[in-house]
């Protein structure tokens, strides 16, 4: 059996770590992101924003975002259906940064929107990276989720 080339080179080590530091950034994005869909639906982690309650059933639009922050944080944390959830919560993130943060102020430092701000870019991040390895698509095999990015499975052009 062939053993693969060692790296010979810092970059060559990290290139070749990427799939595995891209899945572990899936997992702990949604993670964090399933804990504050969570906190305001169920009251976990000290409920909605410490206060140990949870959000009105129905409410617009904190109530939505909450279950697309506990739905979507849980598929992307497991790597099902990755690509589809990331982007939704990505989108719901930039609706709360510029319908909830930005009229305030324009700066994320100064209206408290650092976090649907990162939790924007994370996501979207996602959306193009892919699940990586470990996401449970990959695992049982989903033909969809078996695809590698675009780049990869593009052919050399021949000019």
């Amino acid at each position: 059996m062939p053993s693969s080339p060692t790296p010979r080179t810092l970059g060559e080590a990290l290139d070749s770590a990427k799939p595995y530091v891209l899945s572990l950034f899936r997992i702990v994005v949604g993670l964090l992101f399933f804990c504050h869909g969570a906190s305001s639906l169920l009251g976990w982690f000290g409920g909605m924003m410490g206060t140990g309650k949870t959000i009105e059933a129905g409410t617009w639009p904190g109530w939505y975002a909450a279950v697309i922050q506990l739905v979507g944080g849980a598929l992307v944390m497991l790597g099902v259906g990755s690509r589809s959830a990331a982007f939704i919560s990505s989108g719901s993130m930039a609706y709360a940064y510029f319908h909830e943060h930005q009229p305030e102020k324009l700066w994320p430092i100064q209206n408290g929107g650092e976090p649907a701000a990162m939790f924007c870019w994370a996501l979207l991040l996602i959306v193009f990276t892919g699940p990586g390895p470990w996401a449970l698509d990959r695992i049982f095999g989903s033909a969809r989720a078996s695809e590698t990015a675009p780049e990869a499975r593009r052919e050399p052009s021949r000019v």
